[in-house]
């Protein structure tokens, strides 16, 4: 799998933010949406957004769940504190952390959010471990992000492969090695859109 380093990630997210919401906002925008809708069936007392980015979801969840938001790359949070400070009516709580070391408790949330995410961490494998433990046992996972695999992406996923550490994400990830290995239960598992680019997962942990 091709390496991302921590320091990439904050440089070019860093970079990406004012721009962050015009250049990938139209292609997550279904994943975010659907992956909110999710949530509201769940109805989660608390909830975790790792990589709450700009913000672009924070205002989808339900609105008597208690929302804390992380996020790696300063500028990107503050974009999402200004997105927060418009819902001054819902419990958003925003903070620097690095995900693949959650500064919470075990058990701490009912429901853990993963949007365009586990490609990006340097280490997938230690960010599945923090998040199953900070998610309380039998609580949910819901994870969207590219994997590999789709026939109409792979000629573009090749051409980007060795650039993972520059742009910021891995264009090869697989399924089966970020998410069927894991002794969770995937409960399922559906293409976000017609062009297959991103998958929406839905698991429950313990």
């Amino acid at each position: 799998m091709s390496e991302v380093s921590r320091q990439s990630v904050v440089r070019t997210y860093d970079r990406y933010a004012p721009y962050y919401d015009m250049l990938f906002g139209p292609i997550q925008r279904a994943g975010c949406r659907q992956m909110a809708s999710v949530v509201g069936t769940l109805a989660p007392a608390r909830v975790l957004e790792v990589g709450v980015g700009t913000g672009l979801t924070i205002g989808r969840y339900p609105e008597a769940a208690a929302l804390t938001g992380i996020d790696l790359c300063p500028r990107m949070l503050a974009l999402a504190k200004q997105r927060a400070s418009a819902l001054p009516q819902r419990e958003i709580h925003l903070a620097l952390m690095d995900a693949e070391s959650l500064d919470f408790a075990d058990g701490s949330f009912d429901c853990v959010t993963v949007p365009y995410v586990l490609s990006v961490t340097p280490n997938p494998e230690r960010l599945v471990a923090e998040i199953r433990r900070v998610c309380r046992p039998g609580g949910h996972i819901v994870i969207v992000n590219h994997f590999t695999g789709s026939r109409f992406w792979r000629p573009m996923e090749r051409i980007v492969r060795s650039l993972a550490d520059r742009i910021g994400f891995r264009s090869d990830f697989d399924y089966a090695d970020n998410i069927l290995r894991h002794d969770w239960t995937v409960l399922s598992s559906n293409y976000t859109s017609f062009v297959r680019l991103y998958r929406l997962v839905v698991i429950r942990n313990g």
